[in-house]
């Protein structure tokens, strides 16, 4: 049995036009909102023994805050290059990667990618996964290489704004 969390970065700042889409930091409410769903996660003890980011600021700050939430160690974090302005093959491909000894990832990326790679592995109409947004599937399998389209089973989808108004 494989569990994958599917994660969108947080909230992220347009407010530095000096800064490249590559470089933009969390806003205010990405800093408020990525502790609180790791913290989330955690509670619910779900917790991933890898994490995989987009090496873009705003994901892989994510993917940290995420990780200290749910007292997962910072540099078992991978990052994958790919995962920035990528497609859904790039997703699908740095999942089936991943050591079947390893039973539950978390992924941080982008949208539209994100939703996409959500709805591909799911037969699920998300329509737009929030920053912050989080998807956990479930797969009946033994290895990540076996994980195709619509295999996976929702488990939940979490996001900020069902907590904060």
């Amino acid at each position: 049995m494989k569990k994958l969390i599917i994660a969108r970065h947080a909230k992220s700042s347009w407010s530095d036009a000096a800064l490249t889409d590559f470089e933009r930091p969390l806003n205010k409410r990405g800093r408020r909102d990525a502790p609180f769903m790791g913290k989330l996660l955690a509670k619910q003890q779900i917790v991933p023994e890898c994490i995989v980011s987009s090496p873009a600021n705003r994901a892989l700050t994510t993917a940290r805050i995420l990780a200290e939430n749910m007292d997962f160690p910072l540099d078992h974090i991978r990052v994958e290059e790919e995962l920035y302005e990528s497609g859904l093959k790039d997703y699908v491909r740095a999942i089936h990667s991943i050591d079947c000894d390893v039973n539950t990832v978390m992924i941080v990326g982008h949208n539209p990618t994100i939703t996409m790679f959500a709805e591909h592995l799911s037969d699920h109409d998300f329509e737009n996964i929030p920053t912050c947004g989080i998807v956990i599937l479930q797969f009946d399998m033994g290895s990540w290489s076996e994980i195709e389209q619509h295999t996976g089973e929702v488990l939940s989808f979490e996001f900020p704004k069902k907590y904060f108004t």
